[in-house]
């Protein structure tokens, strides 16, 4: 995809030079930004894969990952019906929240084979 059809994509309908290369600048940093954020992601993961304990380390006070995906899902329903400035205030909360929805989610669906695997390589 050119900058052009990025543009279009945007609803951008105009032909300037100076447009087009701005949407092409968005489009190359945003690839960018979202590469960076996964790899981060990843790293997290990877963190929390070596030991059951250290995972529910990550979502306490929550004690398995269901419960963690119901603390962060109420939290996050609650920031968004918060005024403006108090978002602003407890943006770190909403961060670590969503960090423990993506970690809960993960282990929810591969924990269980991850440190089962993890147990056989120890006793092998």
């Amino acid at each position: 995809m050119d900058a052009a059809d990025f543009a279009r994509a945007c609803g951008y309908t105009g032909d300037s030079p100076a447009l087009l290369e701005a949407f092409e600048a968005i489009r190359r940093n945003g690839i960018a930004h979202a590469r960076q954020d996964h790899i981060r992601r990843k790293a997290v993961i990877d963190e929390l894969k070596h030991s059951e304990i250290l995972f529910l380390a990550a979502i306490g006070p929550a004690l398995s990952a269901e419960e963690a995906l119901e603390d962060a899902a109420r939290f996050i329903a609650c920031w968004r019906n918060m005024p403006r400035w108090r978002q602003e205030r407890r943006l770190p909360d909403l961060i670590r929240a969503k960090q423990q929805r993506l970690v809960a989610r993960y282990f929810r669906r591969y924990g269980h084979l991850l440190w089962a695997c993890e147990a056989e390589k120890r006793f092998a």
